[in-house]
């Protein structure tokens, strides 16, 4: 009988299959994930309100030419941007860490299959490739979580070029469309 909970068989698992550290490999991964998901709700729930009131805003203004108008509108850009690359940090420093856990993860393990072969005094070749077989797991654990890591960082940076680009487009754009409003209502005054 067992004295702790089903749901933690799982962590018993990874310990046995691998360390403490792939478990700690799995925590990284769920944060890495975790964000990757938020970014994609904030892309599709929160980002786009806020580029079309930045674009109300800068077309409301009365003034568009002046030095601090144009300050004005790129401080306000670069926030909005800076907005939607705010985890981009944490993620790199994330992805970064996972190679070096796993290695951490496969020190650790060849020290204990080393231990465990001097402490048995026989050479068993099955025990040995056991043990190096597990002690590798973390490895590519944290290879497969960085790779992946790094696309989702790659696919990021290119959403946030993208559309740095289209919020630039698009306040020249409103500007243009303004202009042209206020052309055809003095040409429909005269």
């Amino acid at each position: 009988m067992t004295l702790h909970p089903t749901w933690l068989e799982p962590v018993e698992r990874l310990v046995d299959a691998g360390g403490m550290v792939l478990v700690v490999l799995a925590g990284v991964a769920v944060l890495v994930f975790s964000m990757a998901v938020e970014r994609f709700w904030f892309y599709r729930l929160s980002w786009r309100p806020a580029r079309r009131q930045l674009v109300r805003y800068w077309a409301a203004r009365r003034d568009h030419q002046s030095w601090s108008a144009r300050t004005l509108r790129d401080v306000w850009a670069d926030a909005l941007i800076a907005r939607l690359g705010r985890p981009l940090p944490w993620l790199k420093l994330l992805v970064a860490l996972c190679p070096l856990l796993g290695l951490l993860g496969t020190v650790t393990g060849m020290i204990s299959v080393f231990d465990s072969l001097a402490l048995s005094d026989t050479g068993q070749a099955r025990a040995m490739a056991d043990g190096v077989a597990r002690a590798t797991l973390p490895t590519l654990t944290g290879m497969a979580i960085a790779v992946v890591g790094l696309l989702f960082i790659s696919r990021l940076e290119h959403v946030i070029r993208r559309e740095e680009q289209r919020l630039h487009d698009r306040l020249a754009q409103a500007l243009e469309n303004r202009e042209l409003a206020l052309q055809a209502r003095e040409e429909k005054d005269a």
